[in-house]
């Protein structure tokens, strides 16, 4: 056993553990965007999950055609969340190491 050894063990999982948490806390406040027909409907949502902006554009608000409209934003904001979900594997494969862990 090598004297100081877990002390010093203990030091470096804590400042990694401190630049895990300040990365997680700019991935929340990150903001990432997608559009869906062709630009008609564009989504932001935050890497914590939040729709910040939602831009529809007036020719798309067919009263005939809501499901269209509907379609359009759900195709927005999963592309948005997909975005999201990408930023924060690569933050947490930087940490991981390709262990897998998530």
């Amino acid at each position: 056993m090598i004297p100081g050894g877990g002390s010093n063990l203990l030091k470096q999982a804590q400042r990694l553990q401190k630049e895990m948490q300040e990365s997680a806390a700019q991935l929340e406040a990150q903001e990432f965007s997608a559009s869906s027909g062709g630009g008609a409907v564009e989504a932001t949502v935050t890497g914590g999950k939040a729709i910040t902006k939602l831009t529809i554009k007036p020719e798309v608000c067919d009263p005939e055609d809501v499901e269209m409209l509907e379609d359009l934003v759900k195709a927005a904001v999963n592309e948005a969340m997909k975005k999201a979900d990408e930023a924060s594997s690569a933050m947490m494969g930087k940490y991981t190491g390709g262990l897998g862990l998530f």
